[in-house]
């Protein structure tokens, strides 16, 4: 579920397979070619060996059959459901495509399965405390509409897409527009159609926010007491989310002050890819 109702542009799945399979083949797989005898078929089998949430099978299929059109491609899971371990996909085709892919598809099944992971730990780590996950800018150059959902996948909202969909204040803008007041209510001038947040550091720039009428208050690197005082400032005049220094030691602390979100940047560029293996066996 989304925060807001984003403006997320389509992505071109084929393209961005395309890309990185040209990267990583480049004039061609020679180890492949010199070991592998064409017409070869086989079976392979990818399967996931650490707990987590599957997310990306799509795009890893699309791997595979974008080097063996004629694939025929089997999933053995149900994404955004954590298990332990198991079969996540089998591929039957040329032997020598399927190898050739193996790198590609795996390195978009376990990234952005690791995402779904880590988003999931995070999700759980508030369970109970009434407030939602969410995830920022901070994703890999190029996949961020995978990456945001995978996020989703995991139990996590999606925050704004770019800079486009939504107004967020942050400390630089308001130091340019003369306080954090004063960009509020220039913000409000300027796309008065577009959902408003602005961050505050200390209880100052909450009572400028909210005397502005800002809709919604990002709280950052504020420790738990200055966290519950803001929030109990605030009360229902607008929606609170807290940021910086969210750990998953920490987030249920935070959470608990009593906030509507916690974003987490560790989401996208710090998730551990989940350990996905793939075997080949040779068919007669």
């Amino acid at each position: 579920m989304r925060t807001y109702p984003l403006e997320v542009p389509d992505v071109d799945l084929h393209a961005l397979v395309q890309r990185a399979l040209a990267e990583d083949l480049g004039s061609g797989d020679v180890t492949v070619a010199a070991t592998v005898p064409a017409g070869t078929r086989a079976l392979s089998c990818v399967a996931q060996k650490a707990p987590g949430v599957v997310f990306g099978l799509e795009v890893a299929e699309l791997v595979f059959l974008s080097l063996d059109p004629g694939a025929v491609v089997r999933r053995q899971v149900r994404e955004g459901v954590w298990r332990e371990d198991g079969s996540v996909l089998e591929v039957v085709g040329d032997a020598r495509a399927l190898l050739s892919a193996e790198r590609t598809a795996l390195n978009f099944l376990g990234r952005l399965s690791g995402i779904a992971t880590l988003t999931a730990r995070y999700v759980q780590a508030v369970q109970g405390t009434g407030a939602r996950i969410l995830d920022t800018r901070k994703t890999t150059p190029g996949l961020r509409a995978l990456e945001k959902a995978a996020v989703a996948a995991g139990g996590g909202a999606n925050h704004r897409f770019g800079l486009f969909d939504m107004v967020l204040i942050k400390e630089n803008h308001a130091a340019m527009a003369g306080g954090v007041g004063a960009a509020v209510r220039a913000a409000r001038e300027h796309a008065p159609g577009l959902p408003l947040e602005v961050e505050c550091r200390d209880l100052a720039e909450v009572q400028e926010a909210l005397d502005a009428q800002a809709p919604r208050i990002l709280l950052d690197n504020m420790g738990l007491a200055a966290l519950r005082q803001a929030v109990a400032i605030i009360g229902d005049r607008a929606q609170t989310e807290a940021s910086g220094g969210v750990s998953l030691d920490t987030v249920g602390g935070i959470a608990r002050a009593g906030l509507d979100f916690v974003s987490v940047g560790a989401l996208t560029h710090s998730a551990p890819a989940l350990d996905l293996s793939l075997i080949l066996e040779p068919l007669a």
